[in-house]
């Protein structure tokens, strides 16, 4: 028995030992110097925090989502009527470049090229591309001269996978997988990895300054050198020495929060319809850039019947709640065939618009706090300034537990009243509190002055 329990107590010190070797593990200085550059190219994004994603191209005819190809499995010859039907003659970028900034939105994304293939843009490489069917004009080009103009950061989408190119196999997500007779086709990877990385090419070199490359989308062994990433990501930052990209020419792994590593592929994590129950750090501790991409409905590109809006509130609160785990949010519109944003996207922007003017100061180079997250809502933070979402109903004061003797001065941010706070409340006087309220008497908590988040400035000493 006695040398079953030493056996027991060498276990449990060899454990405690491994444990603490791994606690401590330390990042090789090439994956610290990576990982500064990241930082680096960065932080104008992590600054802004909020923008625009844009799904537009041919699938609004069908107006089913962007991925009725794959989803109904046609051919190409059936997608091709699509093709034929479109001409956006009410796109215009400078409108939707107004309904951005008035969003509060700080840069946005658009669909060079999804995975149908067709290009939004005059590529040189292929007909098949916007410019051939709409009078010569180049949908990209003008989305990138529209939104530069209201001082927005740009970005363009690139498909790497591509339904339509002859050299593109029938994996994946294919219209025609599991079709036998279109695989004894020829496939040429090396020439459609030309083509893929040529287009790129086109867009990071003739287009001017391009502020974020987002490729899409990395599965089972497509990925990486499978693209032949490290060639294509040092072509790209040949022309465009500070652009940031993000991580899908690797596989993304969704709101997975811990056990990461920033790669030389990519400058930002990407979870997609969901936000991390935490802020995504690597496996040294450090935090990693990231960005929830989200729909308004429940499809990235137009759809006719889908009518599941998400209501501003819950914009507003998914935004705060990334940033106040260190992310951005890129929130979509899939503008319809004509090329006009469906006017419920507009309306429910233009109320995220109102409270961001307001609120916006509590978003824009803020991060996270390291205050306990209250029940309440979210804390979010900018240096010494404190700014508490109050977001959720919650009886009597709100507590910022933490804060205590810390504290300077309390303000509502959308007025620059100063608040009614203490230390101590219904005998409650334990070390760290600082009760703050919004309405008198102090029990009289509702209507708080805004019922979709009211933003408390704490300035700390």
């Amino acid at each position: 028995m006695l040398m079953k329990r030493y056996s027991e107590i060498s276990v449990l010190l060899l454990l405690l030992f491994l444990t603490a070797g791994y606690s401590q593990e330390k990042a090789s200085p090439a994956y610290q110097e990576n990982y500064n550059k990241v930082m680096q190219r960065t932080q104008w994004w992590r600054d802004a925090r909020f923008g625009m994603f844009i799904h537009f191209g041919a699938y609004a005819v069908p107006a089913r989502g962007e991925w009725v190809k794959s989803n109904e499995r046609l051919t190409t010859e059936q997608y091709q009527k699509y093709v034929d039907a479109f001409y956006p003659a009410d796109f215009d970028a400078k409108k939707w470049a107004k309904i951005a900034k008035a969003a509060g939105m700080k840069y946005a994304v658009l669909t060079a090229k999804h995975h149908d293939g067709f290009c939004m843009f005059d590529s040189k490489l292929t007909d098949y591309k916007i410019s051939t069917r709409f009078d010569g004009r180049d949908i990209v080009r003008e989305f990138l001269d529209a939104f530069r103009a209201e001082g927005l950061k740009v970005g363009l989408y690139y498909s790497l996978i591509d339904w339509h190119h002859p050299d593109y196999p029938n994996v994946g997500n294919h219209p025609q997988r599991g079709d036998k007779e279109y695989a004894k086709r020829s496939f040429n990877w090396d020439n459609y990895l030309k083509y893929m990385h040529g287009q790129v090419e086109e867009l990071v070199r003739d287009y001017g300054r391009i502020d974020i490359m987002w490729f899409d989308y990395s599965f089972d062994e497509y990925q990486g050198e499978k693209w032949k990433a490290k060639e294509l990501v040092a072509m790209v930052r040949k022309y465009q020495p500070w652009i940031i990209i993000d991580n899908r020419l690797t596989i993304n792994e969704g709101t997975r929060t811990s056990g990461r590593i920033v790669t030389e592929y990519g400058d930002f994590e990407t979870p997609e319809q969901g936000i991390p129950d935490e802020g995504l750090k690597d496996r040294y501790g450090n935090p990693i850039p990231w960005e929830t991409c989200l729909t308004l409905n429940n499809n990235w590109g137009y759809h006719e019947f889908d009518k599941n809006w998400k209501s501003p509130e819950v914009i507003i609160h998914s935004l705060v709640n990334c940033v106040s785990k260190n992310g951005n949010l890129l929130l979509n519109v899939g503008p319809d065939a004509r090329g006009n944003i469906p006017d419920e996207s507009v309306r429910i922007l233009a109320e995220v618009g109102k409270w961001m003017q307001k609120n916006g100061e509590s978003i824009y180079g803020c991060g996270a706090s390291t205050l306990t997250r209250p029940e309440w809502g979210r804390f979010t933070q900018k240096g010494n300034i404190l700014y508490a979402h109050w977001m959720y109903p919650h009886i009597g004061a709100i507590n910022i537990k933490g804060a205590g003797d810390k504290v300077s001065g309390v303000y509502m941010l959308s007025t620059g009243a100063e608040l009614p706070a203490e230390k101590s409340w219904w005998g409650n006087s334990e070390a760290g509190n600082f009760f703050v309220n919004v309405n008198s008497p102090v029990y009289m908590t509702f209507p708080l002055p805004d019922l979709t988040d009211t933003v408390i400035k704490i300035v700390l000493k």
